[in-house]
């Protein structure tokens, strides 16, 4: 598996990490827990060193389960998680906090649940609006000089969010959606991060299943499957949205490849500093992704696929409403 470094900090990674919300929630039932166990060893086995949790997926159960898989290799890994959520005394969401405090409850816990002594990577997971961004990366560089933490990290921050923080205690990554699907950060987000040398991680790279070719209109969304409540995958924008994966398909088609293999060496292909973190909890559609590290596209390629990507219009929103407000822009 290939490298890539994030930021100027000198944190290196897999090309291709794995996002590891899906064995914890979201995407129907949740699989047996030694299942995943054995699954997250296997990606290890075959190359993946980037693994991304949070302690609100589950909540709490995809740090524990990810602490668990990876403690017999922790040395050899880079792990990543989140703060950012309230939860009330039966541990359910309850809203955004970024409060100093918080964090360094937050921190404590997922270390232990981690079975670690030092994130690598924590990120902000959504910014707090009553929290001045400052006092956070105040709070996280407390915790880096303490030995807690290695990296600083933020999740669908703002440019202006962004060089706040960045002033008080360098970023080390953003991560945010990104994709043939989903192209916003383009416009802003990739150069700043290019100024102020911020790696960038992007989440749901195969657009939460529409880039792997296997979402069709007839797709039913199971009970528990976040995309059910998606507009993006309301009836009539799924049938529109998808006139844009059998563009990608004809070109996977003249590379041999998968639609989801074509996605995601695009994405690799559009900066050195981008580690995209697909999710599965299959080793067939694991190995499947990161084949696509390998992938080398063409000029022609990367062109067409862009021409593909602009004469689609994706409709529908990321998020329903109360989600869409948490993002900071």
């Amino acid at each position: 598996m290939q490298t890539r470094t994030l930021g100027n900090q000198g944190l290196m990674v897999s090309a291709l990490g794995l996002g590891c919300m899906g064995m914890s929630q979201s995407f129907g039932p949740r699989p047996p827990r030694e299942e995943m166990i054995t699954f997250l060893r296997a990606a290890v086995e075959r190359g993946v060193t980037f693994f991304d949790t949070a302690e609100v997926y589950g909540p709490f159960h995809n740090e524990d389960l990810v602490g668990e898989a990876l403690e017999p290799v922790r040395d050899d890994v880079v792990i990543a998680t989140k703060f950012g959520f309230a939860f009330d005394e039966n541990g359910a969401q309850t809203g955004v906090t970024s409060r100093p405090e918080n964090i360094r409850a937050a921190v404590e816990g997922s270390l232990r649940r981690l079975r670690t002594d030092t994130i690598d990577l924590l990120y902000q997971h959504r910014v707090d609006p009553d929290v001045p961004i400052e006092e956070v990366a105040g709070a996280v560089k407390e915790l880096i000089d303490a030995g807690k933490v290695r990296h600083f990290g933020m999740s669908e921050a703002g440019v202006q969010t962004i060089r706040r923080a960045h002033a008080v205690q360098p970023v080390t990554a953003l991560q945010s959606e990104y994709s043939l699907f989903w192209r916003e950060p383009e416009d802003a987000i990739l150069p700043m991060l290019e100024e102020l040398g911020i790696g960038f991680v992007p989440f749901s790279p195969l657009g939460r299943g529409f880039l792997t070719g296997q979402v069709t209109k007839a797709t039913q969304f199971g009970e528990g499957d976040i995309r059910a409540s998606l507009p993006r995958f309301e009836r009539e924008a799924l049938e529109t949205n998808l006139a844009l994966v059998d563009l990608i398909k004809t070109i996977a088609e003249r590379k041999g490849h998968t639609v989801g293999q074509v996605a995601l060496a695009w994405l690799l292909a559009q900066k050195p500093w981008i580690a995209p973190i697909p999710g599965t909890r299959r080793v067939e559609r694991l190995e499947e992704n990161l084949a696509a590290a390998d992938l080398e596209l063409t000029p022609e390629d990367l062109a067409d696929l862009d021409a593909a990507s602009a004469s689609v219009q994706v409709q529908g929103a990321r998020y329903p409403e109360a989600m869409q407000k948490m993002i900071d822009r």
